[in-house]
């Protein structure tokens, strides 16, 4: 394994996150996060916090600092970025964190969905319960009912309900996928756009690159069953809400673009994915990054993580503001 020069040396010396013990992975997780955290472009000045209400029939208690609830409706943490400088209404991205469905928080994509907003778009992040504690669908079932709550309530934080888009990496781009399916299949939100990255989507874990990786760096074979183990909770019956790749149909999804990384153990079910997208009809951007490893967009002090996170911004300025403008990254 040969990769970005850039990217091992700044490797070095981080945290590693193994999934093996939930409450371990938190806690590096977070030291991870602090890590590579970089002061952000934007002031904060626009975001607020907010608790809505969750899936019906969710059972009531907190979770990642939720707080208030309904004995029927439990409630589910957002923090939502207002773009300051954007015509009103501005589009909407309901953004889901990674973390193997175990691990993250709202603060870990925080200077991302800053950075998001300075392009004029309206960002909803999602603080859905962690596996596990709470095992599929209760995570999956947060993220829907936060998708169906920002296209109904977009007009209240000066979103357009008509352009409202899903995305996340990892494991958030996982449920991103699975948003978008269930939308199209109960005729949800209207979503015009899905960004999935590095995503997770194939519980079979039967693809070479899953065979190949399966040291660290950050991400590797070892962890994803972990992941599963711990998000499936024991579960035989595999549905395509919680393994995306075993969706049957994908036509009739919005627009998407996937990004998967060289060295990574989720590297070909995302190709999979793609693939099968573009032939249902699906208009797909496809990258995938020669010496790159999962979740190397997070890492800004290499070339390749900020020409990956650059390349993110102007896709979503194309396809959900219309401009054609892009960032460079130095």
């Amino acid at each position: 394994m040969t990769l970005d020069p850039e990217l091992a040396a700044a490797l070095d010396g981080l945290p590693y996150v193994g999934l093996a013990d939930p409450i371990k992975a938190r806690a590096s997780m977070r030291d991870l996060a602090a890590a590579l955290a970089e002061p952000p472009a934007g002031d904060g000045s626009g975001v607020e916090e907010r608790t809505i209400p969750g899936p019906p029939g969710a059972p009531e208690g907190p979770s990642g600092g939720c707080g208030g609830s309904s004995p029927h409706r439990r409630p589910v943490r957002v923090r939502i970025y207002r773009p300051r400088e954007a015509a009103r209404p501005a589009p909407v991205l309901v953004y889901f964190h990674g973390g193997g469905f175990v691990t993250g928080e709202l603060e870990n994509e925080h200077g991302r969905c800053l950075e998001f907003a300075e392009d004029g778009i309206a960002v909803v992040s999602v603080g859905y319960r962690l596996a596990p504690e709470h095992p599929y669908p209760a995570g999956f079932e947060d993220c829907y009912a936060a998708t169906v709550w920002a296209h109904e309530h977009a007009s209240g934080f000066g979103g357009d309900p008509e352009r409202v888009a899903v995305g996340g990496g990892s494991a958030g781009g996982a449920l991103a996928a699975a948003v978008a399916l269930r939308a199209r299949d109960e005729g949800g939100p209207p979503l015009v756009f899905q960004m999935l990255l590095y995503p997770v989507l194939d519980d079979r874990m039967e693809t070479p690159s899953m065979r190949a990786f399966t040291e660290p760096p950050l991400f590797n074979r070892t962890d994803v069953r972990h992941m599963w183990r711990h998000y499936l909770g024991g579960r035989a019956d595999v549905p395509a809400y919680a393994a995306p790749a075993r969706a049957g149909d994908l036509s009739g999804l919005p627009r998407a673009y996937v990004l998967v990384a060289e060295y990574d153990p989720l590297r070909d079910e995302g190709l999979g994915y793609a693939h099968r997208l573009i032939v249902s009809g699906v208009p797909t951007e496809l990258h995938h990054v020669p010496g790159a490893c999962h979740g190397f967009d997070g890492i800004l002090s290499a070339r390749l993580g900020r020409l990956a996170f650059e390349e993110q911004r102007a896709v979503l300025r194309r396809c959900l503001t219309g401009r054609l403008d892009s960032a460079v990254a130095k």
